[in-house]
């Protein structure tokens, strides 16, 4: 059972001024009795906020893209599809949501038993034009010519109602390439576009406009073993050079051999192709995401979940070894003169500020999300930990906030400032029951437009592996609610849809 740690008491957010929200990057114990309001002052000097990036119908809202690769479509098993849940002044998902899937008419392909459509989401503004395209893996996918399982991946255009057209932005080359297990968009190449990033089985790739946005290149970022699971991708501007960068990890186990990486590739533009620019060896991540943590213009990237998993002689590339039980997050820090990752945090539930105790198999980040809640300029983490027992109840599953400092996510003291969420707190619905596992994906947006970024955590477990996600208005558990298959009214609500395991806003 985790308790809150005796030097941080228990709080719950109510913030009252309006506040930056941050754009997302690339995708959780029992509470004291007594509440106390966390007060934080907002930086007088705030950026200005960011544009959005996640409206898909044009209303000026931000959306949610909630991939449900686990779903029948027209009757065939795990042909899956995206629920695009809508923004609006009275909340996430409270005026209305749609369906795409293979079956919709502006989307190419037909619905295959074992698609996976939705096993990854992003939505982004690829065009230009100020609204998002939604971006879908379908790593199952069967390409005539290549094999099963292939993959492929489909951009659809937003529009006021349904959806805009679509097109394959790219298939895998044989059969199990898998395309589509993630996806991301950035601008790599530095010429004002967004590149599309596709990770499928043992590779990465990049689709990149070049020659001032008049030809497409395909080039691999890297093809090795990576043990059977999504290559992690994250983008920002890591190499301080004004153009993003990608962050890229992976981890194998015994396939033939136990290694992990995390690596960074940077555009070579005479080569027309990424180039790695930055590695830490042995340390395995579960979750990726880049913010400025410490408010110095500078990206920093999280790895959430960071623990060591092969040659214990490799000097600490997830920060001290005790901090990896329960999952560890690990910062490295961009830095004003290129080097990058010259200074690192390392925190856990045992650091004193964090809720909970630091116990094995909690995965405290084991999904990441980033924004600027308290608008002071320095970016804040939400944290899941799908396997956080509440209670006696294992892996029910929290979500935790993390505060940024002048220092970053951890103080010059070495503590932290966080606010824990979970099923069994006052005010949140529902109760946590074994095997939820709240927090196995989460996402932030400013959905009604208020000026304070608002959050929402996935519980894919819930009522069976039917599923959920919880919304956080004002990232605060006041007024939080719960959107499920079944007061969302998708088809087989109470099936195995594993809802809230995928989500995007960005």
């Amino acid at each position: 059972m985790n308790q809150p740690h005796p030097r941080h008491p228990a709080t719950h957010l109510e913030p009252a001024v309006h506040r930056r929200t941050y754009a997302l990057a690339a995708a959780t114990a029992a509470t004291a009795a007594a509440a106390l309001t966390l007060a934080l002052v907002p930086h007088p000097a705030a950026a200005q906020p960011t544009p959005v990036t996640s409206d898909f119908n044009a209303d000026g809202y931000a959306d949610l893209a909630v991939g449900v690769p686990d779903a029948t479509v027209n009757g065939k098993a795990k042909a899956g599809y995206v629920n695009l849940l809508w923004g609006g002044p009275k909340g996430l998902g409270r005026h209305g949501s749609i369906r795409v899937s293979q079956a919709t008419a502006e989307v190419p392909g037909t619905p295959e038993a074992g698609d996976r459509f939705g096993a990854s989401v992003a939505l982004e503004d690829l065009s230009g034009d100020g609204d998002a395209e939604l971006i879908v893996g379908a790593p199952g996918e069967d390409v005539d010519g290549r094999g099963t399982d292939a993959g492929a991946v489909t951009v659809v255009g937003g529009a006021k109602s349904g959806t805009g057209p679509g097109s394959t932005a790219l298939t895998g080359p044989s059969a199990k390439s898998a395309y589509g297990w993630s996806v991301a968009a950035a601008d790599l190449t530095g010429d004002g576009g967004r590149d599309l990033v596709v990770g499928g089985r043992d590779k990465v790739v990049v689709r990149a406009a070049v020659n001032n946005g008049e030809d497409l290149v395909v080039t691999t970022v890297l093809a090795t073993p990576m043990g059977g699971r999504a290559p992690l991708l994250a983008t920002g501007d890591f190499t301080a050079d004004g153009t993003d960068d990608l962050a890229l990890a992976y981890h194998t186990i015994n396939a033939p051999y136990t290694r992990s990486h995390v690596r960074l590739w940077s555009w070579d533009p005479a080569e027309q192709r990424m180039a790695n620019t930055w590695n830490s060896d042995n340390g395995a991540a579960s979750a990726l995401a880049a913010g400025d943590f410490d408010g110095d213009g500078l990206d920093d990237l999280a790895l959430g979940e960071c623990r060591e998993i092969a040659d214990e002689n490799i000097d600490d590339p997830c920060g001290p070894e005790s901090y990896a039980k329960g999952g560890g997050i690990h910062i490295e820090y961009g830095d004003e003169n290129g080097s990058f990752g010259y200074r690192s945090q390392t925190l856990n539930q045992d650091t004193v500020g964090v809720y909970g105790v630091a116990e094995d198999g909690d995965r405290f980040g084991a999904s990441l999300a980033v924004l600027d809640w308290n608008r002071d300029g320095r970016d804040d983490l939400i944290a899941g930990a799908p396997g956080e027992a509440i209670g006696t109840r294992g892996a029910a599953g929290a979500a935790t906030l993390l505060l940024g400092h002048t220092s970053g996510i951890v103080d010059p003291f070495g503590e932290a400032t966080s606010v824990q969420y979970h099923q069994d707190r006052p005010r949140v619905p529902g109760a946590a029951e074994p095997n939820d596992a709240f927090g196995a994906a989460v996402a932030t947006g400013d959905y009604d437009k208020d000026g304070t970024p608002d959050a929402a955590v996935g519980a894919p477990g819930e009522n069976a592996n039917s599923g959920g996600v919880w919304i956080f208005p004002k990232t605060s558990v006041t007024n939080s609610y719960a959107l499920t298959p079944k007061n969302l009214a998708l088809p087989s609500p109470t099936t195995a849809l594993a809802y809230g395991r995928y989500v995007s806003s960005h």
